[in-house]
């Protein structure tokens, strides 16, 4: 008779089990990949989250880029019905850009970029930039898109990036429908300027691409102001009603003529500089001053928003 006790039923030895019987759970976590002993899930690359097609196809599904993009689309329309019932007083030679509005397609099209860019413009421009941040922190979404994890510096690196895309879009849209239309009522005629100097309609369409470029330009210091403001608050509408505040401030002392010189610092003070690409002779001097007046703010804000957003404890 042996001495030793026999081992009860389900007390094998660990190490003498069968194939097969591993632990489940090592089977699902699969093989560890680089850097796995840090937390992260194995094949993680934060470098592939939070796409820019993925966000651009989110944003476009949003009602305020639709009506946004829709309205700059109608206004042109609303402008040649405004002409259209008002009259026109085309037949001069010369005059303001109004009375100009309907000699051509360009000018039509002139017209609605004068219209626009001192208020319309920094609006759609600043609901683009100032919604992108705050409106995650407004709907209690941002703590989780960081918890993806999504680094902080790539989510706003890339709400940036579309918000830019969709500013790009809607001043396209509104030139293009402005030129087509325009074109479409008025013809292909010359770009008359409110001096009496006119463009063949070729010239004028390029010296028509380097004034949007401009503004589009021009626009960059509302844009980083309000990336600054959207990661300040959790309130869009706080974002997007501060950065128009201080716009129409800055056009406000802009007229201040006592202000002299310092009116040159203020942004937006080049806002019209684009209106030289109506002269015969293209002056770039304004042009450049207010290019890199524009990008100076834009970098000056985006520090600010990056640095903010980068050290700020997420809530919401």
């Amino acid at each position: 008779m042996s001495s030793t006790a026999a081992e009860p039923p389900g007390s094998a030895d660990p190490a003498a089990e069968p194939p097969g019987s591993a632990d489940p759970r090592a089977e699902q976590s699969g093989p560890a990949g680089p850097g796995a002993e840090d937390g992260r899930v194995a094949g993680f690359d934060a470098g592939r989250t939070l796409s820019i097609r993925t966000e651009l196809t989110r944003q476009f599904t949003r009602r305020r880029t639709q009506v946004s993009l829709g309205f700059l689309a109608l206004l042109p329309v609303i402008l040649a019905i405004a002409f259209a019932v008002g009259g026109s007083e085309s037949d001069s030679a010369s005059g303001s850009l109004i009375e100009l509005g309907t000699r051509s397609g360009v000018n039509f099209t002139v017209f609605a970029l004068f219209v626009s860019v001192g208020f319309l413009l920094i609006v759609v421009v600043a609901l683009f930039f100032g919604d992108a941040v705050a409106s995650e922190a407004s709907w209690s979404s941002l703590r989780y898109l960081l918890a993806v994890p999504i680094a902080r510096g790539r989510l706003l690196r890339q709400k940036a990036i579309v918000s830019a895309i969709l500013s790009v879009a809607a001043l396209v849209t509104l030139v293009g429908v402005s030129l087509v239309l325009g074109s479409a009522l008025y013809g292909f005629g010359a770009l008359v300027s409110p001096f009496g100097d006119s463009l063949a309609f070729g010239t004028s369409l390029g010296r028509l691409a380097i004034g949007v470029v401009f503004i589009a330009i021009n626009l960059t210091w509302v844009a980083g102001l309000a990336m600054a403001l959207s990661v300040s608050t959790d309130a869009p509408l706080g974002a997007v009603g501060g950065t128009v505040m201080v716009s129409i401030v800055a056009q406000i002392l802009d007229q201040i003529t006592a202000l002299g010189s310092l009116r040159n610092a203020l942004p937006g003070h080049y806002s019209t500089s684009w209106t030289s690409v109506l002269s015969p002779t293209l002056s770039w001097n304004d042009l450049l001053d207010g290019a890199f007046s524009s990008l100076a703010y834009a970098t000056l804000f985006g520090i600010v928003a990056w640095r903010r957003f980068a050290t700020k404890d997420i809530t919401s």
